[in-house]
């Protein structure tokens, strides 16, 4: 099967996903493809936005329209860190110790409000994140595969919440703002969740394996060579503005890390692959940028006095930077 077929013939068995996450998310496309991007790259995503926008039915909805173990974790600050992996428990009549997995231990896990555990909880899920295993006691355990954390938080200005570590924010592939909806999405919602009789329950529509075609196919996508150094330029861009001429000296404290640049070349993978494309366009990697960085650059006070935002730094560089 050629690479144009692969994601001609491969993109349909997704809209059977679509219908059935749309059914009960109203408006939100967006944020439907950049959790897809996620499960069909091997990434983690965080989602932001203030309480009652839908952040948690999202992601167990998307986790329920799937053959996979799901579990969810709510964050609270007296949460330990055995709460998310798990502990040893002693058994007096053998004398021996027998290991308890804890709610991580599953293929999709929801970390609801995850700035609200204190830092040691964070770090916890840090490993399992970055290793696919967690440790307990003196071994190491393998999570099952495949393994996503599809996290959620408040903003940072809401009281009772623990900023992120950047060590942990950079293990996020994406991190997707949600803002309010529109006043007709509003209505469609009230119209469809007004009652007390109504249901958000879907039936799983992808298989394992099926999830897994779908993954092999959009990692065979083509990028071309001029499209990586677009890709990177965009990045080191983002540590050294004035090297490539855009003036935007002394607003960012921190660039991207090389794992953006990892992230960036997988999101515009899938961002093509969904749109039936088995080669990236700069488009693609445009459209897929700003999810992919704003959580990796550390802003400076003197953005902060101007009242800039990640964002808008990272749509400056791409505005800015020539495309090939």
């Amino acid at each position: 099967m050629s690479g144009v077929s692969s994601a001609e013939k491969l993109r349909p068995k997704l809209d059977p996903f679509y219908r059935a996450v749309e059914s009960v998310l109203i408006g939100q496309r967006h944020l439907i493809d950049g959790l897809l991007i996620g499960l069909l790259s091997d990434g983690h995503i965080l989602l932001e936005g203030v309480p009652g926008l839908a952040k948690t039915l999202a992601v167990r909805t998307v986790a329920r329209a799937l053959h996979l173990k799901f579990q969810r974790i709510q964050f609270t600050p007296d949460l330990l860190p055995a709460d998310v992996v798990g502990t040893q428990i002693y058994n007096p009549r053998t004398g021996e110790f027998t290991v308890k997995q804890g709610p991580v231990f599953a293929n999709v896990v929801l970390a609801d409000e995850i700035n609200r555990a204190p830092a040691k909880v964070q770090s916890a899920l840090l490993e399992a994140m970055a290793e696919r295993q967690v440790t307990i006691g003196d071994a190491s355990h393998p999570l099952p595969r495949p393994f996503f954390v599809l996290a959620t938080q408040n903003p940072i200005e809401q009281e009772g919440t623990y900023p992120l570590p950047e060590a942990q924010v950079d293990r996020f592939m994406l991190k997707i703002v949600i803002d309010y909806p529109s006043r007709g999405d509003e209505l469609a919602v009230l119209d469809r969740m007004g009652g007390l009789s109504t249901t958000t329950d879907i039936p799983p529509v992808l298989s394992t394996e099926e999830l897994e075609e779908l993954r092999q196919a959009a990692d065979s996508v083509y990028v071309d060579p001029k499209v990586k150094g677009y890709i990177v330029d965009i990045v080191r861009a983002t540590r050294k503005p004035s090297d490539f001429g855009l003036d935007m000296a002394g607003l960012i404290q921190l660039g991207a890390s090389t794992r953006a640049v990892i992230a960036l070349h997988r999101a515009a993978k899938v961002h093509a692959f969904l749109a039936a494309r088995d080669y990236v366009t700069p488009e693609d990697v445009k459209a897929s940028a700003t999810d992919v960085l704003r959580h990796r650059l550390v802003i400076s006070f003197e953005a902060e006095a101007e009242d800039l935002r990640p964002d808008q730094l990272v749509r400056q560089v791409l505005d800015q930077l020539p495309v090939p």
